[in-house]
């Protein structure tokens, strides 16, 4: 199937829009937006999103997720949803540490489109990687797409939403680590809870910083010159 990578000039000053959506349309294409949230996280899922917006009922105010408030947000998810194909596709955290961060993306991106109801004929990508590459999609890969498309802006949404609900769900089981707030971010709170207390059942243990601290403790408690 056929790929390209998508670099407009400058972003729409409004806002993502649905010029590259439109043009799709118009050749009876069905078209839907992808976009992933968690990445950087030390704890908790990668989440992709992918929805198939309906062009005559656009939400008004579509952003890249971390540029709007908890509140918009949610507002915006709801709103998606409501007039929208909307799909959830994830790599929970130990399965991201057997199979490391490119394979798990390609793996919730893969997940979530399969699990729309209808499937697209052109699948458009935050980035500058086609996640979808050797699926048999048609894919276009939009370079800063989150500020350009409405539909990778949407799923950027309703990513980040669904993801975050996800872990202030688990907080009250791993209270120190405060994941209501930053999410498994790497806060200064968040760090100092695990220096103090060693990472949870939730943390990514294939990540660096999380090795280093590891290895940190355990040098702790062997104490220096344990070797053999």
């Amino acid at each position: 199937m056929s790929r390209r990578t998508v670099t407009p000039p400058d972003p729409p000053a409004g806002g993502p829009d649905i010029v590259t959506e439109r043009r799709l349309h118009g050749d009876g294409l069905l078209v839907a937006g992808l976009d992933e949230v968690g990445r950087g996280a030390w704890a908790g899922p990668l989440t992709v999103g992918v929805t198939i917006l309906d062009l005559a009922a656009v939400p008004e105010g579509l952003r890249d997720s971390k540029l709007l408030t908890v509140q918009r947000r949610t507002e915006l998810d709801r709103a998606v949803r409501d007039h929208s194909e909307v799909a959830i596709g994830e790599v929970v955290h130990d399965e991201l540490d057997q199979v490391g961060l490119a394979t798990a993306l390609r793996i919730a991106a893969q997940r979530a489109v399969e699990a729309l109801p209808r499937r697209p004929d052109v699948v458009l990508i935050d980035g500058n990687v086609d996640l979808l590459a050797g699926l048999g999609y048609r894919t276009e890969v939009l370079i800063g797409g989150d500020d350009r498309s409405a539909s990778i802006a949407a799923a950027s949404i309703v990513a980040k939403v669904h993801r975050d609900a996800w872990m202030v769900a688990q907080s009250p089981r791993h209270a120190p680590y405060g994941f209501d707030t930053n999410k498994g971010y790497a806060t200064e709170h968040h760090r100092a809870a695990l220096a103090a207390r060693g990472p949870c059942e939730l943390h990514r243990r294939s990540w660096q910083p999380i090795q280093a601290l590891l290895g940190a403790r355990q040098l702790a408690i062997e104490g220096p010159g344990s070797g053999g």
